[in-house]
């Protein structure tokens, strides 16, 4: 399971790279969670929840990021903020890939 994650992770870091953003952190662990990918637009900390799936059997990827999930990505990004000493503004993403193409949600939740 860990691999197939690791390898959406890379194809959307390679997508998101690609449109002008840069890495800041992969795999940001914390007690309350894990964020994918923590990356820098311009001025703008992006987290980036990723979700592959080779097909729409078991729902859209996009689907899968309920309130429970949110909650826990705001959480941890709260802890990567707090390390930083100022407080920049930020968005939270989220990246859907099927093998049909990658779906990029900006502003995916607040």
């Amino acid at each position: 399971m860990r691999a197939k994650g690791a390898y959406g992770e890379n194809i959307a870091c390679e997508f998101l790279q690609k449109k002008g953003l840069k890495i800041r952190e992969r795999n940001y662990r914390t007690a309350f969670g894990e964020i994918d990918l923590i990356m820098q637009e311009n001025d703008v900390i992006v987290f980036v929840e990723v979700k592959y799936r080779k097909s729409e059997k078991f729902g859209n990827p996009l689907e899968s990021v309920g309130w429970h999930k949110q909650q826990r990505i705001k959480s941890t990004a709260r802890i990567y903020l707090g390390q930083l000493g100022y407080e920049p503004v930020c968005r939270f993403d989220v990246i859907g890939i099927l093998d049909n193409g990658i779906h990029w949600v900006k502003g995916a939740f607040t």
